[in-house]
């Protein structure tokens, strides 16, 4: 492992994280105490999970936005950390504190290569929000159009790139010289990391993620997605449509009272479920604080910078798995995940069906308030890591937005039950599907293919019939007992040999019984007797080597049928 001076001070901070957590009960829950010296002490009295988890939040926090994110992904991945852990790091804070004005002033007029004052008609000074990435400050276009502007944070590409050199650098080291790090694959989880961490710092992507989640909700009326202003956007600066409302979870009782929130929910996890299995697309990070309840009572999706993709493949997989863990088929579910996954050589397929049966079982034995889809697909997650199967990526993600989605959804309609949402809305899913596939041309590539297959069968069927009369085709047959069958054939063309060579001595010492010789055994002709004794000991021999073998076989069938 190579170390650069320049990374001195994020060694000793990530080392310290490393000591600090390598000797509390995060080790144990996660199965790696291996890696550790075992010499350490436990942790110190009195100090539980919860409590252990809550600080590892705080210390992630403290260390910046790099490790901000890193707690939020980890959040989504129970194959790594314990549930106290996940639940800790899904409440991590994104709040910072905001950047000085003057430089955000100068972030905008250097990227729309324009003064503020010229592009706006106002810009706030104070920002709306604060993120460990970037800040969300209140405007007006010139031709009065309300919007707000996202302004990514001075620096703050470099320092995740230098931070990124020096996790690379860790991930390496830990999956080369721990069980734990080729376990866990931890190489492969930094690098998806990466990725999402640079997809959110390029605003570009993030305004055509609106604009493409735009058009594919378009056709649910309540589901608001704000739209970017394309003239005044770049890869550090997204200006998009002011929405008018408050998050989901600061909306009063009173308030409640005159929306339709079973409308609103059916309506969102309908959405959610047409972007998952339809499109392809989907928002990955539906938590509370960005659904927002509008004033004329919409639900408005917000920061897009964090999505998930689905491949045509993996929808139809995941749309099996959905099914069958809300109707309660355990099997059916096994069988999707151990086809979409990769397996290790530990992998344990009779436990990894029995706890999974276990988890859906106890699903339906719950009240329809306790029900969460998100949250049994993050439990297979987990018991696929300890049984050694490795689900996919998308399974997770899926997984950790149906658990938040879950809870937006409970709050707008305590009754809410996401089993039967998806029971309910799967046939328009398969119906969208269908279309799409001919949409894009995926019958009309089937019936090509087909028509290609119809239009060469004859010349194939001539080339066979050719083959044969021409005594050019060969057969070749096999079957799986064939050698247990030529055995068989063997040892009864062997006691057939047998038979005719003893039934020739017989008849040979008969004929020899009637040649009068010097030599003679027992008063007859003696080469007579001797074929008549060679004779006789082949046919003792022959019979009791029958006898024996048969007896043999009795016994194996009889062994055979008891198993």
């Amino acid at each position: 492992m190579k170390i650069s001076a320049k990374h001195l001070p994020r060694y000793k901070q990530i080392a310290r994280l490393l000591w600090k957590y390598g000797r509390s009960d995060l080790v144990t829950q996660m199965n790696v105490g291996d890696t550790m010296d075992a010499d350490q002490p436990p942790p110190a009295a009195g100090t539980d999970g919860k409590a252990m988890a809550e600080e590892l939040a705080n210390d992630l926090e403290a260390m910046g936005p790099t490790f901000v994110k890193l707690g939020q992904v980890l959040s989504s991945r129970p194959d790594l950390l314990p549930e106290a852990y996940l639940e800790a790091l899904e409440r991590l804070q994104d709040k910072v504190k905001p950047f000085p004005y003057a430089e955000v002033e100068k972030i905008v007029e250097g990227e729309l290569g324009v003064r503020i004052s010229k592009a706006f008609s106002r810009f706030d000074t104070e920002p709306l929000a604060a993120a460990s990435l970037g800040q969300v400050h209140g405007a007006a276009l010139r031709d009065g159009r309300e919007v707000v502007v996202k302004v990514q944070r001075p620096g703050i590409s470099e320092q995740i790139t230098d931070d990124f050199e020096v996790l690379a650098q860790i991930a390496e080291f830990l999956e080369a010289h721990t069980e734990a790090g080729k376990q866990h694959r931890v190489g492969e989880v930094l690098e998806q990391f990466r990725i999402t961490i640079n997809h959110e710092l390029n605003y570009e992507r993030e305004a055509r993620n609106l604009v493409v989640m735009g058009e594919n909700l378009a056709e649910f009326p309540q589901l608001v997605v704000p739209q970017p202003v394309n003239d005044f956007s770049t890869r550090r600066v997204l200006t998009m449509d002011y929405v008018k409302g408050h998050k989901i979870t600061k909306v009063s009782p009173i308030a409640r009272l005159d929306m339709d929130g079973a409308s609103l929910a059916d309506e969102l996890f309908r959405a959610y479920l047409k972007q998952v299995l339809v499109d392809g697309l989907f928002h990955a990070d539906p938590h509370p604080g960005n659904v927002f309840l509008t004033d004329d009572n919409c639900i408005a999706l917000l920061d897009l910078g964090m999505v998930g993709h689905t491949t045509p493949g993996m929808q139809q997989n995941l749309l099996k798995i959905l099914i069958a863990i809300s109707e309660g088929k355990s099997e059916d579910a096994a069988k999707v995940i151990e086809t979409i996954s990769e397996t290790s050589e530990d992998f344990d397929r009779a436990a990894f069906h029995k706890r999974l049966a276990q988890v859906i079982a106890d699903q339906r034995d719950l009240e329809l308030q306790q029900i969460n889809v998100g949250s049994t697909l993050l439990k297979v997650t987990r018991i696929g890591a300890q049984q050694g199967i490795y689900v996919p990526s998308e399974l997770t993600v899926l997984g950790k937005t149906l658990l938040q989605l879950d809870e937006v959804g409970k709050i707008l309609d305590p009754e809410f039950d996401p089993n039967a949402a998806i029971r309910r809305n799967v046939a328009k899913i398969m119906s969208q599907r269908m279309n799409r596939d001919a949409t894009q041309g995926s019958v009309l590539s089937s019936l090509l293919e087909m028509k290609d297959f119809i239009g060469g069968l004859p010349s194939r069927v001539n080339k066979v019939l050719d083959a044969v009369g021409n005594k050019e085709m060969e057969v070749q047959i096999r079957t799986p007992d064939a050698n247990i069958f030529l055995g068989g054939l063997e040892k009864v063309a062997n006691r057939i040999t047998t038979g005719i060579v003893l039934a020739s001595l017989i008849i040979g010492a008969s004929l020899l019984m009637r040649v009068e010789t010097d030599f003679r055994l027992w008063g007859y002709p003696g080469l007579a007797m001797l074929l008549f004794t060679a004779a006789a000991g082949g046919g003792f021999w022959l019979v009791i080597t029958i006898f024996m073998n048969d007896r043999k076989t009795q016994k194996r069938g009889n062994g055979n049928g008891r198993k």
